[in-house]
């Protein structure tokens, strides 16, 4: 009798247990639904996510595109630049380098003393910080001398020394030029910076040489390099100079001595243009006739003497002739 109570009590409890298993349909239609709704919200939220990563990938790639697009556009425009002037660029120097011109002037004058206006310029070359470079002063008549004088001016005062020149006189002719040649002084400075490298790499070499055969190569290598690099330097000096100091050539003559002035042939000749006519030919007829004189001055000397006989002997006759009657 006491089995039965136990063995409701046994049933009770394994319907309570199968009630509370998670395998039950309910419970399992419940964790599906919640399931399903944390997926979708889920997936609604990556979907917004990447849109919005879609929408900023575009927009980046828009703004990366349009400095593209403006940097295509420059060089487009840079290049029909460069087409169209090309040649203006290639004469014109870099803007931010400084400008090395050589610049040379030819002066012609005339003064009253070659000798002094010569003096004088170099007074004035001096004065300006320059120098005489070359100076000859020759004689060309008896009247009259040249000078040929070279200066050097600094460029700095090459303009107000070109003017000083000019009013020394009369001027007869005035050249001067300028030549730019600030490419071809980079040119030797970029040149010689890479010579001067070229000549330390060999050096190096032949510190790190051990054979014989090597050593006499380097050495012949660094020889003409060495001689390669002098001469790039002889030119950067010669540009140095020619662009710091200008050069200035001045010739100086004397007028020549005044002739007498000519009447026009259409005026004809005036008074005393025939009054020195006419002395003139009167002076030359006196010298002729003097001349004629002296020539025949021994023939009527003789001639004189012969008149004088016979005068003397045809009196005589005449005397004797009555008396003998």
């Amino acid at each position: 009798m006491q089995a039965a109570p136990a063995t409701r009590t046994k049933r009770h409890a394994g319907r309570q247990g199968r009630r509370d298993r998670p395998g039950r349909p309910g419970a399992r239609r419940t964790r599906i639904a919640l399931a399903a709704g944390l997926l979708t919200a889920v997936l609604a939220l990556s979907g917004c996510g990447g849109a919005g990563d879609d929408d900023s990938a575009k927009s980046a790639g828009r703004r990366a595109a349009a400095p593209a697009q403006q940097d295509g556009a420059g060089s487009g425009a840079g290049g029909a630049e460069k087409g169209a002037g090309g040649s203006a660029a290639a004469k014109k120097p870099n803007p931010s380098a400084a400008a090395h011109v050589i610049r040379t002037a030819s002066l012609s004058v005339e003064v009253k003393s070659a000798p002094e206006a010569a003096a004088a310029a170099r007074v004035t070359a001096e004065a300006a910080g320059g120098l005489v470079a070359d100076e000859k002063t020759e004689q060309v008549d008896a009247t009259r001398a040249s000078s040929h004088v070279v200066l050097r001016v600094p460029q700095g005062e090459y303009d107000s020394v070109l003017r000083e020149l000019s009013g020394t006189g009369k001027l007869l002719s005035r050249t001067s030029t300028a030549k730019d040649v600030t490419d071809q002084v980079v040119d030797v400075d970029s040149r010689i910076a890479s010579q001067r490298t070229s000549v330390a790499r060999v050096r190096k070499l032949m510190d790190r040489a051990d054979e014989l055969s090597d050593v006499v190569s380097l050495e012949g290598e660094l020889s003409n390099r060495q001689a390669a690099l002098e001469s790039m330097l002889a030119e950067q000096a010669s540009l140095k100079d020619r662009t710091t100091m200008a050069t200035i050539t001045l010739n100086l003559s004397e007028p020549e001595p005044r002739a007498k002035a000519v009447a026009d042939d259409e005026d004809g000749p005036g008074f005393l243009d025939a009054l020195s006519g006419g002395w003139h030919v009167f002076v030359t007829v006196i010298k002729w006739l003097a001349m004629a004189l002296g020539a025949a001055a021994p023939f009527l000397a003789v001639a004189a003497v012969v008149v004088v006989l016979w005068q003397r002997l045809a009196r005589r006759g005449g005397k004797a002739g009555p008396e003998g009657e």
